[in-house]
């Protein structure tokens, strides 16, 4: 596919997973409800820059191998198919029920010594939420590659999908902080997180597929 089309398709696929309520949108949501916007301003741009960092590791990481080697192309190419299929059948076949807010924020350790208490103590909460999470390296080494057209430098490239998802991230954080109490009603809903994470799961399964039958 050429480069508009990776953009094009990397704009749907990265806006369904924005929308589908994860951490980040109950940190940001709660932060807001409770802290205020200011606060959860800044834990929405301590996410926004753990995501950033974590495109600049894939894209330094793997952006070199992508170009140079096949069979490291070949190797992730169906590693991450299988990934985005296996993913995608699970959120098709067992959907959650609902999102408890305050429930996936018990797990997260706050910032200790100096940050706490602070102001900035809302920025470190993003930022640590993402950089200490493997899960979102093992999803951008994943996903972030398979949007990388033939014949285009792989590094620069996975470095502007990953500015894009932090575009993406960061609009819809300040929708959250604008309209939190409807939005935050609207997305406990056990009807509206079965629908999104249907319909996410659906477009991650059609990649996983379009990919592992993709021809360099």
């Amino acid at each position: 596919m050429t480069a508009p089309q990776a953009l094009g398709a990397f704009l749907i696929a990265a806006g369904l997973l924005t929308i589908t309520p994860g951490l980040d949108t109950a940190m940001v949501l709660r932060t807001a409800a409770v802290e205020g916007p200011r606060r959860a301003a800044l834990a929405a741009v301590g996410v926004a820059l753990g995501c950033l960092v974590w495109g600049l590791a894939v894209a330094l990481g793997l952006g070199v191998l992508l170009t140079a080697s096949t069979l490291a192309y070949t190797v992730l190419k169906w590693a991450g198919a299988a990934y985005l299929v296996w993913l995608g059948a699970g959120m098709i076949l067992k959907p959650r029920q609902g999102f408890d807010f305050e429930a996936s924020l018990q797990s997260q350790p706050a910032p200790k010594g100096r940050w706490a208490g602070a102001t900035g103590n809302w920025f470190v909460r993003g930022l640590m939420t993402n950089l200490l999470n493997p899960k979102v390296g093992v999803f951008y080494i994943s996903f972030l590659p398979q949007f990388v057209p033939s014949g285009v430098d792989a590094a620069p490239f996975i470095v502007l999908l990953a500015a894009i998802h932090v575009g993406l991230g960061l609009i819809w954080f300040a929708g959250l902080i604008t309209a939190t109490r409807p939005l935050k009603r609207w997305l406990s809903r056990g009807a509206v997180v079965r629908w999104l994470d249907r319909v996410t799961g659906g477009v991650f399964l059609a990649f996983g597929l379009k990919l592992a039958l993709d021809r360099r």
